[in-house]
C-alpha cells in the first residue's frame, strides 16, 4: 500500500468525476431510491464547500484507501474499534452514564473494526481542509497536526502505564481553553429547554408539537414503533438501565434523518414518561435507522460482519466500547427487519464550534485535546471492553508498532493530510459539476419541478 494518495493511480478529470458518482451511487443507491428529496438536500449541503463534501463522502475516502499501503498497521492494530468518520467536526460534549458532562468524540454511525491509522488519516485530512478554509499556511497546518499526533501518542503512553483507562475523561477539571468553555456552557443546559422546543402540554399531558419535522403515524406504523420500543428495552443492560424511568411511551412521531450523513434514513422520536410524574422530567428518545458503516466497504472479513445481528447493534457495540460510560438510554431495536440505533435526544450534546476558532494559538490548544480524545476511544475500546470483538491491548500494540518512529509517523500522516486535502478540493469541484449536470442517477440538482 502507498504512503499517501499522491501515489495512487492518477485519473484524468473525466474518469475521476465518473468514479466519484460511481462510489456515491454504490454507497447510497437504496436510500436514494427511498428518498430522493432527502439526498438532494444532502448533496446540496455537500456542495457548499470541500469540507462539507468530505464530511458527506466517507465512502469515497475508504474507496481511495483500499489499495493504499498502510505502514502504520499490523496484525494487532488492523482489527480494532475505529470511529470510522473521525473528522474535525465530530467532537463535542455529552452527559455520560455517571452524570458528568464530558468532551469527546461523537457520532459513531460509521464505527467498525479496522486500522487505527485510518482514523488518524481521516482526521488529519479533515483538519487540513478546515484550516485551508481559514487561510492557514501549509507550515501552520503541519505544526498543528504535529501537536495532534504527538498528543495522541503521549496519551496512548499514559494508558499503557495504568489499568484505570476507563476512568479517563475530558471534563471541566481536565480541559482548557475553548474546550473547557464548551463543557461549562453545556452544563448550563436543561431538559426543560429541549422539551419546550419539541413538545406542548395539553390537558395536563405532554405530547410532541405539530411542527413541520414531526409526522403523525397511522395506527399500523405506531404499533410497529411501540413494538420496537419494547424490543429496545431488552437491549439496554439491566445494570445501566435507569430504574427511576418508567420507559412508558407518551407520544411518538416520525422524523427525518439527522445530519449531513443521515439523509434518507427513516427515524422516529419517542416521548417517555420521565424520572417522575413531573412533566419537566420526560425523556425524548431518537430511533434512527442505522446505515452501513463506510469502513465495512473495504473490511470484507465475514467474521467481522458476523459479530453483529444488524447495523443498529454494531453501532451501539462500538459506542459502548469507545465511550467510558455510555448513556444509560443507548440501545438498539428492529423495525421491519432493519436495525435501528436508539439514543436519548439530550440538551447536553453540543458540537465544537470551529467558526470561532481562527488563530493558531487557540487552535493548537484545542487540537491537543482532540488528540487525547482520539487516543481514549482507541485505547478503551480494546480487550477490556464488554464486547469480544477486540482481543488486544491497543495501547501496547500502538507503542510497539510506532516504537522510535514517531517522527516518521508525523511526517507521513502530515504529508497524507496535505495530499488528500488537495484531492478533496478537486473532487468537490468535480462533484458539484456532476450534480449540476444531473449525472447522479435519480437525483436531479433542480428537483422534480424545475423553475420555468
Amino acid at each position: 500500500m502507498t504512503e499517501h494518495p499522491a501515489a495512487l493511480p492518477v485519473e484524468d478529470e473525466d474518469a475521476r468525476r465518473a468514479r466519484i458518482v460511481e462510489v456515491l451511487v454504490d454507497a447510497f443507491s437504496d436510500l436514494m431510491a427511498a428518498d430522493a428529496d432527502a439526498f438532494r438536500v444532502k448533496f446540496r449541503k455537500m456542495a457548499a464547500d470541500p469540507f462539507a463534501f468530505y464530511r458527506g463522502s466517507a465512502c469515497l475516502f475508504y474507496a481511495d484507501l483500499v489499495d493504499t499501503e498502510d505502514q502504520w498497521s499490523d496484525e494487532r492494530t488492523s482489527r480494532t474499534w475505529i470511529h470510522g468518520d473521525l473528522h474535525a467536526a465530530n467532537f463535542g460534549t455529552y452527559m455520560d452514564g455517571t452524570g458528568r458532562v464530558v468532551f469527546d468524540v461523537n457520532d459513531y454511525d460509521e464505527s467498525y473494526l479496522g486500522h487505527l491509522s485510518w482514523d488518524l488519516r481521516r482526521f488529519c485530512a479533515s483538519f487540513a481542509l478546515l484550516a485551508w478554509r481559514k487561510a492557514l499556511s501549509d507550515d501552520v497546518i503541519a505544526a498543528v497536526l504535529r501537536v495532534y499526533l504527538e498528543s495522541y501518542l503521549d496519551q496512548v503512553a499514559v494508558f499503557a502505564g495504568t489499568d484505570a483507562d476507563r476512568d479517563f475523561a475530558l471534563d471541566r477539571h481536565t480541559t482548557t481553553g475553548a474546550v473547557r468553555e464548551l463543557v461549562l456552557a453545556t452544563a448550563e443546559q436543561t431538559r426543560v429547554s429541549l422539551l419546550e422546543r419539541l413538545t406542548v402540554v395539553e390537558d395536563h399531558q405532554r405530547r410532541f408539537s405539530d411542527i413541520r419535522r414531526h409526522r403523525r403515524l397511522d395506527d399500523a406504523e405506531r404499533a410497529e414503533v411501540l413494538a420496537a420500543v419494547d424490543l429496545y428495552r431488552e437491549s439496554v443492560p439491566r445494570g445501566v438501565r435507569r430504574r427511576e424511568v418508567a420507559y412508558d411511551v407518551k407520544d411518538v412521531v416520525g422524523t427525518g434523518g439527522f445530519g449531513i450523513g443521515s439523509a434518507g434514513l427513516p427515524a422516529y422520536t419517542v416521548l417517555l414518561e420521565g424520572y417522575d410524574q413531573a412533566l419537566e422530567n420526560d425523556v425524548v428518545l431518537s430511533l434512527k435507522q442505522a446505515g452501513t458503516a463506510a469502513p465495512s466497504r473495504i473490511v470484507t472479513d465475514p467474521e467481522v460482519r458476523a459479530l453483529f445481528q444488524h447495523e443498529g447493534e454494531r453501532t451501539v457495540s462500538a459506542q459502548r466500547a469507545m465511550q467510558s460510560h455510555a448513556s444509560p438510554f443507548l440501545g438498539h431495536t428492529v423495525i421491519r427487519g432493519v436495525g435501528f440505533l436508539v439514543s436519548e435526544l439530550s440538551p447536553y450534546e453540543n458540537d465544537l464550534d470551529w467558526e470561532e476558532l481562527t488563530e493558531p494559538d487557540e487552535i493548537v490548544e484545542v487540537v491537543a485535546q482532540l488528540g487525547r480524545a482520539t487516543a481514549k476511544i482507541h485505547c478503551i475500546g480494546d480487550a477490556d471492553a464488554e464486547h469480544e470483538a477486540v482481543d488486544v491491548q491497543v495501547e501496547d500494540a500502538v507503542l510497539a508498532l510506532v516504537g522510535h518512529r514517531r517522527e516518521e509517523l508525523v511526517e507521513d500522516l502530515t504529508g497524507f493530510a496535505h495530499a488528500y486535502a488537495a484531492r478533496v478540493r478537486a473532487d468537490h469541484r468535480l462533484f458539484v459539476d456532476a450534480f449540476r449536470a444531473g449525472e447522479i442517477p435519480g437525483i436531479s440538482s433542480s428537483g422534480e419541478h424545475p423553475l420555468t
